[in-house]
């Protein structure tokens, strides 16, 4: 019990150090030099890292609009400290509505992402945004804020690592709004993540991304049309982690779903497609099992009138092979005779 009440004690006085000294630093923001400004921007950055009560009363003190002022610093570190600062506070969901209606603030960190002095000063800004669209209301919010959405495709593009990840993270964030598609249609945002399939340390983000964008039929077939997409999610399907496979799937289910029937058979063409289906169907998530069989359905329909005008070929189910909720099917000709066999494992519904 003593010890309890000690840990206690001990743990309300370092509360009210941290908040004595956020108050100082505070005030330094205030009122201090523009070299004491820096120096109360860094401390800040720093107790901001750890804890929600460290970040609720440093911004209840009111440094959030004297951070924002810092961003348009000529100082490199004052200005990357002052949005690092701020993405450290937004952790805590209440800050993020501070940033954001603060008039201003988030049009300083738009800039700061597009001309901060330094690179881990425009990093943090767009792991700041990453930060702030979380939040449904705020994400119309900053897709509409000039500049924001092409900067964070820039991000992507041209960043380092880590600059990439919180970029197309952010990206899609704010893909999961529902008017996102033009506004990622207007800016350079869809072909950054198009191209960042390619690439090993975003790939699965994007073709996340994407398939929340080709809801839209016109985003479908920009998307759609470039082999390399279809190759980059069927490569993403064989190498990728549960989740990156389950986007994977998710991107080419809207490509087949809303790109009309070229596009099918396109996917239909792409060599060891269905054994790859069977490994997801087997083996990956139930939401990416649902959508391989519905690929696979698309893509055996697409393929009946070829198969019908070559032989009269049919499409049958063969319901003495039903086993273990799988259904095995294969094209037979009028004759009775087998050509070249396609068998696939499809559960059923």
């Amino acid at each position: 019990m003593a010890e309890c009440i000690a840990a206690s004690c001990s743990s309300r006085a370092v509360t009210e150090a941290n908040r004595a000294t956020a108050r100082i630093l505070v005030r330094m923001l205030e009122d201090g030099s523009d070299n004491a400004k820096a120096i109360a921007a860094k401390e800040i950055r720093l107790l901001a890292k750890t804890g929600n009560k460290n970040r609720a009363f440093i911004a209840e003190l009111g440094a959030i609009p004297l951070l924002c002022r810092l961003l348009l610093s000529t100082d490199w570190m004052a200005q990357e400290n002052a949005v690092t600062a701020l993405l450290n506070l937004s952790i805590f969901e209440p800050n993020k509505a501070r940033i954001m209606e603060h008039e201003g603030c988030l049009r300083l960190v738009v800039s700061v992402l597009q001309n901060g002095w330094t690179t881990e000063a425009k990093e943090n800004a767009a792991a700041t945004l990453f930060s702030l669209s979380v939040v449904h209301n705020y994400k119309k919010m900053i897709m509409s804020e000039p500049r924001a959405v092409e900067e964070l495709a820039n991000m992507l593009i041209r960043g380092t690592a880590r600059g990439k990840k919180d970029a197309v993270m952010a990206l899609f964030n704010l893909s999961t709004h529902p008017e996102s598609a033009g506004r990622m249609l207007e800016s350079s945002a869809i072909v950054a993540l198009i191209q960042s399939l390619r690439n090993d340390t975003v790939s699965e983000e994007a073709a996340g991304a994407l398939a929340l964008l080709m809801k839209q039929p016109s985003v479908v077939h920009l998307v759609g049309s470039s082999e390399t997409v279809i190759i980059s999610l069927v490569g993403l399907m064989r190498r990728g982690t549960p989740k990156g496979k389950e986007n994977a799937v998710s991107a080419l289910y809207e490509i087949c779903r809303r790109g009309g029937s070229a596009l099918v058979q396109r996917v239909a063409r792409i060599p060891g497609l269905n054994t790859i289906m069977q490994n997801i169907i087997l083996n990956v998530t139930k939401r990416a099992k649902k959508k391989a069989s519905l690929i696979v359905k698309m893509c055996q329909r697409s393929q009946m009138p070829s198969a019908m005008a070559l032989g009269g070929a049919l499409t049958v189910v063969d319901h003495s092979l039903v086993g273990n909720n799988t259904l095995r099917r294969a094209a037979i000709f009028s004759n009775g005779e087998l050509s070249n066999p396609i068998s696939i494992s499809v559960p059923v519904p």
